[in-house]
């Protein structure tokens, strides 16, 4: 097969041949990749400055993505910290860290979006006993996982969502998304800082 491979810390990945995985495990199957994220924690680790890095090379960077199985299913996965990642043409998973897909979705908005999405839905299921009708402030709500975070808060019953950021255009979209109100944090500091600090004094979390 042909992957994305990290053969220096110093170069970005070539694309070249690479030995085909194999599925050992219990629970392992070989997926033919469809999508793959290109997400900060990939970038983090194709360059061996994330703090999972064991900095072994060869390495194939992607820590999640979209594959179809040998029988036809369509799959979200998510990969454990090996050099074995998802831009490849093929990869390991784990049929207990994948989920099942249906089979007219868009493949690569699922890749894209699941890890940025996962974060907020992983604080405010995981973390915290989150309730309906709880209020939620994120901080640095322009980005892509605080877009989706003001989503995943809505989606989960918030009453109130209050959107944080620095990018103005991106700001302006966040209402459709879900947000009550804006926070713009440029300008003034002190101004800043009083819209902020009565925001964060009104609200049952925050999110960052």
């Amino acid at each position: 097969m042909h992957a994305a491979v990290v053969t220096s810390f110093t170069e970005p990945p070539h694309y070249q041949p690479f030995d085909d995985p194999v599925a050992r495990g219990e629970h392992e199957e070989i997926v033919k990749v469809l999508a793959a994220g290109l997400h900060p924690r990939v970038r983090s680790g194709a360059g061996g400055s994330h703090y999972t890095s064991t900095r072994e090379l060869p390495l194939i960077p992607g820590i999640d993505g979209v594959g179809r199985t040998a029988g036809g299913e369509l799959v979200y996965f998510v990969l454990p910290d090996t050099c074995w990642g998802s831009m490849a043409q093929q990869t390991v998973i784990d049929r207990r860290r994948s989920v099942t897909l249906a089979p007219d979705v868009d493949v690569a908005t699922i890749a894209a979006a699941m890890n940025p999405a996962m974060s907020s839905w992983v604080a405010l299921r995981r973390r915290i006993s989150f309730s309906s009708g709880q209020s939620v402030l994120i901080l640095g709500a322009t980005g892509n996982a605080g877009q989706m975070a003001v989503q995943v808060a809505k989606h989960l019953g918030a009453s109130r969502v209050i959107a944080a950021g620095r990018d103005a255009d991106r700001l302006a979209l966040l209402a459709e998304l879900g947000s009550d109100e804006t926070i713009s944090l440029l300008g003034d500091d002190d101004a800043v800082d009083h819209d902020l600090g009565r925001a964060a004094a009104t609200v049952d979390l925050v999110i960052d």
